[in-house]
């Protein structure tokens, strides 16, 4: 049985759980993009932006940066809670990684919804 291991009601279950998904949609993102580059010799600026300007494109990217946003974060917990020690510390610590990945998410996806 699974029990909660920290005080934030977070169980191990849930973080593998995130860290195996995110993996599996950001290898497929990746296998995509070099599908894509393989079988388009000519690669130019045209033929990013059109692949870029799709809607499913556009979710599919959408969703590869939240699993990347979800991995580093499952990934810097943990390793923050086994290596920093004084609370206040690895709290201050987790507060700016959950601000600059919120700041990624938001920047990405500007960026990405802009094309």
């Amino acid at each position: 049985m699974v029990t909660t291991v920290t005080s934030l009601g977070r169980s191990g279950l849930h973080d593998w759980i995130i860290q195996r998904v995110s993996a599996v949609v950001l290898a497929a993102y990746v296998v995509y993009l070099l599908v894509f580059c393989l079988m388009t010799p000519e690669l130019t600026a045209i033929e990013w932006r059109e692949l870029f300007a799709g809607t499913w494109f556009k979710i599919f990217s959408m969703m590869a940066l939240l699993s990347l946003v979800l991995h580093a974060w499952v990934g810097i917990w943990t390793v923050a809670t086994d290596y920093i020690k004084p609370l206040a510390i690895r709290m201050v610590f987790q507060i700016l990684v959950i601000l600059a990945n919120l700041a990624f998410l938001i920047w990405g996806a500007q960026i990405l919804w802009s094309v």
